[in-house]
């Protein structure tokens, strides 16, 4: 999910033979291990984006987790419940790949609990109907494929095999969301309604989870060089769209964009202006849940408290235990 972390302050260039020892070996399509020498430029770039990465899985499970209730029928609960779990999951996989990086998750999760880390904007936006569980699976899962699929070819070998499960199983979200938008949008009035209204409030929201555009993003250069980004914010932008628009007309629903047209030359959808505005305003905390998700992630981890205790003393036990036997 979620190129967002990558628009970070640039780092310098390290020109010293080791520096140009590693970034030979990213030309030649290496994957470099935890144990091997790195800028530490490249380290902190890393770190910055796996725990934005793994900070907006586990706030990302919020806006869905409070329809497990309400979801239709038994079938959906079920499916729903699924997700949210898998999405509990990538955090985990993407929080040990950080770990690698010699930063502790107790310090990450500091971080995000006190506001000093960025997740993705897209979560801080209400679900206001079940309509809007289907509208994430298929755009902002979908979005989120279109940026993860390169990470799977990332430089640093740890989040590259991470993400080959990740991106398996956002696929089948993407999947999950489209049928669930299908079945609305050939469904009653009303039940198109909703499917009509719920993309046109996630619209815009996910073409933003792309980062600004590449004229306003002056940071991911080094990123693209170390090869842990692959394509700039637009070319994936781009990529979604086209690939997204045929579907809503698939489903019978229109785009809140007045712009958005077919180039019959180029073979692009184009679309109108990104309210840049609004993404930088709810990325610094003014969007209409964050408040909401950092009060609820702050009293899960309070109220989680007594888990954590336990499995120490558990784990403490086991050694205690081992010693004497070794004894």
């Amino acid at each position: 999910m979620y190129s967002q972390a990558l628009n970070a302050p640039a780092l310098a260039t390290d020109d010293s033979e080791a520096g140009q020892r590693f970034q030979a070996r990213i030309e030649a399509e290496e994957r470099i291990e935890p144990n091997d020498w790195m800028p530490e430029a490249y380290r902190r770039t890393l770190i910055r984006q796996i725990s934005q990465h793994a900070h907006s899985e586990i706030v990302g499970m919020l806006p869905e987790g409070n329809w497990i209730t309400r979801a239709p029928t038994l079938r959906r609960k079920a499916a729903l419940l699924a997700k949210v779990q898998d999405e509990g999951g990538h955090g985990l996989y993407l929080y040990a790949a950080a770990e690698t990086l010699g930063v502790s998750r107790e310090e990450l999760v500091e971080q995000l609990l006190t506001g000093r880390a960025k997740y993705s904007s897209i979560f801080n936006y209400p679900t206001l109907s079940w309509a809007d569980i289907g509208a994430i699976g298929w755009l902002v899962d979908g979005a989120a494929i279109m940026n993860q699929i390169p990470l799977c070819r990332c430089s640093y070998g740890p989040y590259a095999r991470a993400m080959i499960r990740i991106c398996k199983e956002e696929s089948f979200h993407q999947r999950q969301g489209f049928e669930i938008m299908t079945v609305l949008a050939r469904g009653t009035d009303d039940q198109k309604a909703m499917a009509q209204d719920a993309l046109n409030r996630w619209w815009w929201p996910s073409l933003m989870m792309f980062g600004p555009p590449d004229a306003q993003s002056q940071h991911s250069d080094a990123s693209m060089r170390w090869k842990i980004k692959r394509f700039t914010n637009d070319s994936l932008r781009q990529k979604f769209v086209d690939a997204t628009v045929p579907q809503g007309h698939y489903l019978g629903l229109g785009f809140p964009d007045p712009e958005l047209r077919l180039n019959e030359a180029t073979g692009h959808w184009e679309f109108g202006a990104i309210d840049w505005d609004e993404f930088r305003r709810v990325l610094a905390g003014d969007g209409p849940c964050n408040r909401e998700r950092l009060t609820a992630r702050q009293r899960a981890h309070e109220d989680g408290a007594w888990v954590r205790e336990a499995a120490l003393a558990y784990a403490a036990k086991g050694r205690n235990g081992r010693t004497r036997a070794a004894a």
